[in-house]
C-alpha cells in the first residue's frame, strides 16, 4: 500500500507540475510547428520555382548563353545519350566522349542528322587514367567549349566490398568516377573562365539502391568537387551544377520499382534537367525525384525505408 501510495502522490505532484507550465509547453510548441510548417512551404516552393516555373519559360538561347560546343563524357549511356541530344535540340554542337567506337559513330551520325549540328566524337578509355587525355585535350583544342557534362562513372548493379574487390576494378572506379571530371574540368574551365561564361554538369548516377564504399566515396568527391570549384568560378561566370538522378526508366531497372512516375525516360529526364542548367547548383535534375528526397526528408526514416524496399520488390 505505501508503494502505490508514493505512485499516487509522485504521479498527483507531477501532475501539478505540468499543469503550471502547460502555457509555457503550449508555446514551445506552436513554434516548433510553425518552425516545421515554414520550412515545409518553403521546400515547396522552391520544388516549385525550379521545376514547375521554369517550364513555362520558353526554350533559352544557350549557345549565346554557354558557348557553341557541348562535351559529354559516357555519352553512349542512357542518360549521357538523353542529355547529349537534349543539348543538340537547343542548336549546340556536340562531342561525345566514350569508349565505344561503333556506338559513337551512329550517335554522332543520328544527332548530326536530326538536329542539323556539328558532332564529333573522341573513342578513349578514361580507365586507363593520364594518357588518354593528350587525345581528348588536342581534339578540344581551339575550340568554344560552352557545356561539360561529366556522365562517366563505373556503377555495379551488385557492388562488391572493398575487401572483395580485384585492384584493377577500384582503379578503374578512382579513373572514371573522380579523376575523369577533375581533369575534364581542368581541361575546360580556364577556356570557360577567360571567355567569363560556360557551365559545369556533373552527373551522380547511381544514387539509389545499395553501393560499396569506393562507389559511395567517389560520389561524395564529386559533390564536393562540384560545390567548391562553383565557389571558386562563380566569379567568372561559370555555373557549376551537380546533377544527382534517382531511378531513370532504362538504367538499372530492377531498381526502379512499380513507380513509373519517378522512373522517367532518359528523354524526358534529359528536358527536365536541361531546364534546371543554371538555376540550380545541386539538383535531382526531375520533379518527381525531388518529391521523393523532400517526403524522405519529412517523414521518418523507417517508413523511408519500408517504401523503399517494398517499391525494389
Amino acid at each position: 500500500m505505501a508503494a502505490v501510495d508514493s505512485f499516487h502522490l509522485l504521479y498527483r505532484e507531477v501532475a501539478r507540475t505540468c499543469h503550471n507550465h502547460v502555457e509555457f509547453l503550449a508555446v514551445v510548441g506552436a513554434l516548433y510547428t510553425a518552425k516545421k510548417g515554414l520550412c515545409i512551404l518553403y521546400d515547396c516552393y522552391s520544388l516549385m520555382r525550379l521545376h514547375v516555373t521554369l517550364c513555362l519559360h520558353s526554350r533559352r538561347d544557350l549557345v549565346q548563353q554557354y558557348g557553341e560546343w557541348a562535351v559529354v563524357t559516357g555519352a553512349t549511356n542512357s542518360i549521357g545519350r538523353a542529355y547529349a541530344e537534349e543539348l543538340a535540340k537547343c542548336g549546340m554542337n556536340i562531342i561525345l566522349i566514350c569508349n565505344k567506337r561503333q556506338e559513337l559513330h551512329s550517335m554522332s551520325e543520328a544527332i548530326a542528322g536530326n538536329y542539323g549540328v556539328n558532332t564529333s566524337f573522341i573513342d578513349v578509355d578514361l580507365s586507363r587514367g593520364q594518357e588518354v587525355y593528350l587525345a581528348v585535350k588536342e581534339a578540344l583544342r581551339d575550340l568554344d567549349i560552352g557545356i561539360l557534362v561529366n556522365h562517366a562513372g563505373v556503377y555495379d548493379e551488385f557492388p562488391e566490398s572493398l575487401v572483395e574487390a580485384a585492384e584493377d576494378k577500384v582503379w578503374e572506379i578512382l579513373h572514371v568516377n573522380v579523376a575523369a571530371a577533375v581533369v575534364m574540368a581542368h581541361l575546360v574551365v580556364p577556356g570557360m573562365v577567360q571567355k567569363k561564361r560556360g557551365a559545369v554538369v556533373n552527373v551522380i548516377s547511381g544514387s539509389i539502391g545499395k553501393s560499396d564504399a569506393q562507389t559511395a566515396a567517389s560520389r561524395a568527391y564529386v559533390e564536393t568537387f562540384s560545390r567548391q570549384l562553383g565557389c571558386e568560378v562563380s566569379s567568372s561566370g561559370v555555373f557549376v551544377q551537380c546533377l544527382t538522378p534517382l531511378c531513370v526508366g532504362g538504367k538499372r531497372p530492377s531498381s526502379c520499382g512499380f513507380l513509373p512516375l519517378f522512373a522517367p525516360s532518359p528523354d524526358v529526364y534529359a528536358r527536365h534537367a536541361v531546364r534546371t542548367l543554371g538555376a540550380s547548383t545541386r539538383t535531382t535534375g526531375y520533379w518527381a525525384h525531388a518529391l521523393q528526397l523532400l517526403a524522405c526528408r519529412w517523414i521518418p526514416g523507417w517508413l523511408c525505408r519500408s517504401v523503399g524496399r517494398l517499391s525494389q520488390q
